[in-house]
């Protein structure tokens, strides 16, 4: 499963991208605002510090200027994704964007006929939304599930981008699940590599190694 980095702090970031695991970074209109940065000059920032995919979201409602500004956003750099929302706004928008060779993230998916229709309409990815639906007392992981199987009956090439990810708990699950991709917030990105059984060994190991007196480097 690729990791993304949901966020739009150039300096996460590059800090996360400096370890070789971070495949692309999506971002919103939220993540924009609270950067601090002008919009234009922060993708294209973003687009230089990462080779995947950079997901950039539109705010017009209605699809024609949803198009307009999806080329706008395209035009940034080459791995730049437009970002359109599950309405039928964005799905006329998606078609005409994807049909012009332009790559599409569908968001605020929160159910399978929804991502049915992104994926028919073109979408490079389709955007479950897992936190909002475990705020509201459903099982967000299972909806990966059964976009996973739909989309596997019909052999879409539509990739499944597991958002509002709120723990290590829920990569796992979306992992396990069948997600093609997890884009995840910096504070639980950087929890995946610690384990305090880790930390217990690596102290044990370092301690009888200083004993030995003897130095690799």
């Amino acid at each position: 499963m690729k990791l993304f980095v949901d966020s739009a702090d150039i300096a996460t970031i590059e800090k996360l991208n400096h370890f070789g695991v971070v495949d692309g970074v999506t971002t919103n209109p939220t993540l924009i605002a609270r950067s601090g940065g002008e919009l234009f000059p922060t993708l294209k920032t973003i687009c230089s510090t990462v080779d995947g995919p950079v997901s950039a979201q539109v705010v017009a409602t209605q699809s024609d200027a949803m198009v307009r500004e999806g080329e706008k956003l395209a035009g940034i750099a080459e791995n730049i994704v437009v970002k359109v929302p599950m309405t039928w706004e964005g799905v006329r928008a998606c078609s005409i964007l994807s049909a012009r060779n332009i790559h599409v993230n569908v968001t605020l998916c929160f159910s399978a006929n929804q991502a049915i229709l992104a994926a028919n309409a073109g979408a490079s990815f389709i955007s479950p939304i897992l936190g909002r639906l475990d705020d509201i007392g459903n099982e967000g992981v299972a909806l990966i599930e059964s976009i996973r199987a739909i989309y596997d009956n019909a052999g879409t090439a539509t990739e499944i981008l597991a958002a509002s990810i709120r723990s290590q708990l829920h990569v796992t699950l979306v992992a396990e699940y069948g997600a093609d991709v997890a884009t995840i917030p910096p504070r639980v990105f950087e929890q995946l590599s610690h384990h305090p059984l880790t930390d217990a060994g690596l102290a044990s190991f370092l301690a009888d190694w200083e004993k030995t007196g003897m130095s690799i480097g």
